[in-house]
């Protein structure tokens, strides 16, 4: 298969899926506009303006995490808008990531989603807790469309399924694909895990786990192969003692 070869190049590139999940900013003061021209800005000074070290948030490792992407995806551009508030009144914030890259012939589309919760002291953001994240790498065909049908939470022990499925008919076609849970090492060192493709007998994968005993979170990293492109995916699960936690 001719996409074979550029799999070193998305698997290189989607080590920066989690890298951005981790170290994206939240919500509070001074403002959202001001956050999202911090992130969109080539200045460290701007990110310093409007970050300070608190619980979930090291501005460091933000500013790191955020060149990094940049230099894999040079036009990565971040949107910050106000989300929806939870059930126990907390406002949510959105931050959006899109980039793409050229490589060799191949070009490579990034896209991030996160669902935060943002606090702050005076002029700074000095907290997050993420609710929801989940990123998508693709290359060649951009009507290539998969749909990642991983819950955004599960309670602890529970058995839950994860499924990623094509959303076209394969006519025919070969697939192969992977998934796997990533370490929380692998996402301290910004690495994706070592995905061993397997043929695909049906319209995707279909897999079947069990969540943590104790509450935490699972990030799961996904690899397609497809005639007309490649999608790699991750996707994290928060893990809940209670039934309430479940929905936000």
């Amino acid at each position: 298969m001719l996409l074979r070869s550029s799999l070193p190049a998305a698997a290189a590139l989607f080590a920066s899926l989690s890298a951005f999940v981790l170290g994206a900013p939240l919500r509070a003061a001074p403002s959202l506009q001001a956050l999202q021209g911090a992130l969109n800005s080539d200045s460290s000074s701007a990110l310093q303006a409007v970050l300070q070290s608190g619980a979930g948030l090291d501005p460091a490792v933000v500013l790191q995490r955020r060149d990094w992407l940049r230099a894999q995806f040079p036009d990565a551009s971040w949107q910050v808008s106000p989300g929806s508030t939870l059930k126990d009144g907390r406002a949510t914030t959105e931050v959006n990531v899109r980039g793409s890259r050229q490589q060799g012939a191949y070009k490579f589309f990034f896209e991030a989603s996160q669902t935060l919760v943002l606090g702050s002291s005076g002029d700074h953001f000095n907290s997050q807790e993420v609710i929801q994240e989940s990123s998508t790498l693709r290359s060649g065909d951009p009507n290539l469309k998969v749909s990642l049908l991983i819950p955004d939470a599960v309670l602890t022990g529970q058995r839950y399924d994860l499924d990623v499925v094509f959303d076209d008919p394969l006519n025919g076609a070969v697939v192969a694909g992977a998934i796997k849970p990533v370490s929380v090492s692998e996402l301290l060192r910004m690495q994706a895990p070592d995905l061993q493709l397997e043929a695909l007998g049906g319209g995707g994968l279909f897999k079947s786990v069990q969540a943590p005993f104790q509450p935490g979170s699972q990030t799961w990293a996904v690899l397609l192969v497809h005639p007309k492109g490649i999608v790699a995916a991750s996707k994290q699960v928060r893990v809940v003692a209670s039934k309430t936690e479940l929905k936000l």
